[in-house]
């Protein structure tokens, strides 16, 4: 394997654990609101929205959290592309 096919894994494989988390925070949290807000029970799940925009308790980073999901998302998917493209052919395998 060259080098640059292994430090595009390295890359992927440090990177995706800490990217999928606030991720998953933001698509769950979202679902969950948006199921509450359908069933009229949207002011009671307020703090979900919090969640949502990046406003952890004392930590407020509703200004900045959307750009580093963006980033991380568009980085998970240029890494596992490149990783994609870079894979033999079933007829280069034979």
């Amino acid at each position: 394997m060259t080098s640059i096919k292994l430090n595009l894994r390295r890359l992927h494989r440090a990177l995706a654990p800490l990217l999928c988390v606030p991720l998953v925070l933001t698509v769950t949290s979202g679902m969950l609101f948006q199921m509450a807000a359908t069933n009229q029970q949207g002011d009671q799940f307020l703090w979900l929205l919090d969640l949502h925009r990046g406003k952890f308790g004392r930590f407020n980073l509703e200004t900045v959290y959307p750009y580093l999901n963006g980033l991380g998302l568009l980085t998970l998917i240029l890494t596992g592309t490149l990783m994609w493209l870079q894979l033999p052919s079933k007829r280069d395998r034979l």
